[in-house]
This record gives C-alpha cells, structure tokens and sequence, in this order.
C-alpha cells in the first residue's frame, strides 16, 4: 500500500471530530494526523506539516472555516462541513472537494472521498479507491454463484455459519460468517448487531434500539448501539 493521505480535521464541536474520525477509521488509505478544535490550533499544525486533506466546519467561534481558509496561501484540499445548508454555494466558490451537511452519515461521507481522490488522481476514472466496493458481488447459493447488486441488500441475517441475505425481492441462504460476509462487502454497511449488517443507504429511520428499512425493524444491540449512533450522526 502507498503513503496514506494526511487529514486535519477542525471543528469546535468534539462529535463532530469524532465522528469524521470515525469514518475516517474505515479507510486504510487515510491517515488522520491532527484533530483541531479551532482555526488557531489548525494553523499551527499546518504551519509545522503538509496536509493532504481537510475537514472543516464553517460556524466556529473567533474565525468562520471560510475565513480561516481564505487566510491561506498554501492550502489542502478541503471538505466543508456545517450544519446550515446555506453555506453550500460559498464552500464550493472556494473550490472545495465537497460540502458535506450534518449529520454526516458514512455513505455521503465516501461519496466526498471518492471526489478527493478523482481530483488527486486528475482524472476520476483513474482514482485509487483500494474499499470502494465493486457494483455486484457473487455469492454461493444452492450450488450455483448468484450475481447481487449491493445496493439491493437491505439487510444480512447471520446464524451461526450461514445468513440470510435479504433483498426488495428475494431472501438468499449463504454459508459464510457475518464478519466474513462484511469484509466482502466493504463500506457502507454497518454492523448494528451482532447478528444483523444493514445497507445504510436503505435505512429509513433510527432509534435507540432499532433501525428501520421500510417497514422491517432490526435491532441495535448494546454493544453497538454507540458506535452506530455516532456512525450516524444520531448523538
């Protein structure tokens, strides 16, 4: 593997630093050096290395994130991040990678990496994505490999050595690990329970103790519950 990306990421709230590092976590290719809470904290540790990346909130006390960005003479590429949506045009005036509103939830979240990486590439056809998950996978059923689209997997069932692979349509019975199974399909899954994984891009609704897609309600369980709250941007 090649030298990770370097990040920064500065936001005045903790969960939202915590968040992005969290996403972050799921990416090898990566690396998140510095975690600021301020413009001022930001500009020392840019002072002392190079970045690749940048996250950064607009709405901070003493200097806005455009401010502090507009201040620069060698800047990183950077991803805005608030919660107002009328910064938008402003964030993109400044030819920023992406603007990415709050909540930020893991599937928007790589949309916005994948961006950085076409830019840094030149060109997006030739970007390395080392997780991006390939548009269909194959799994065992039956004797017989069935080709899947991921994006139709609402959910995975595990029981013990086999799972059920529910999609709109069909429910598959394959023989594999939950673990397993996951790695396989790469980001944009999340594991809730320890015997469910969810498509985050079909989740309709979420609570404290379960996530819905549609009308089907699967369980967060405690062990996970934190982790999928903050992957959620539900804390």
């Amino acid at each position: 593997m090649s030298k990770p990306y370097s990040c920064i990421v500065v936001d005045d709230e903790v969960l939202g630093r915590e968040l992005i590092a969290s996403h972050l976590a799921h990416l090898p290719q990566f690396e998140l050096v510095a975690s600021c809470a301020s413009a001022i904290e930001a500009s020392q540790v840019l002072e002392e290395r190079s970045v690749d990346l940048m996250f950064l909130d607009i709405e901070m006390p003493v200097m806005k994130g455009t401010d502090f960005y507009h201040s620069l003479g060698q800047a990183p590429a950077v991803v805005f991040t608030t919660a107002y949506r009328d910064y938008a045009v402003e964030g993109f005036e400044l030819e920023a990678v992406d603007y990415l509103l709050k909540p930020i939830v893991f599937s928007r979240f790589f949309k916005a990496i994948q961006r950085f990486l076409a830019q840094a590439d030149g060109a997006k056809d030739t970007a390395p994505e080392p997780q991006r998950p390939a548009d269909d996978l194959f799994i065992r059923v039956d004797r017989k490999n069935i080709r899947l689209r991921r994006e139709d997997i609402l959910y995975v069932r595990g029981m013990k050595d086999y799972l059920e692979v529910h999609t709109p349509s069909q429910r598959h019975i394959v023989k594999s690990t939950l673990g397993g199974f996951a790695e396989k399909l790469g980001p944009g899954f999340l594991r809730i329970h320890r015997s469910y994984l969810v498509n985050q891009a079909r989740i309709s609704a979420v609570t404290r103790q379960d996530v819905e897609i549609g009308d089907i309600e699967l369980p967060i369980s405690d062990a996970y519950r934190e982790t999928v709250l903050s992957i959620l941007g539900m804390q």
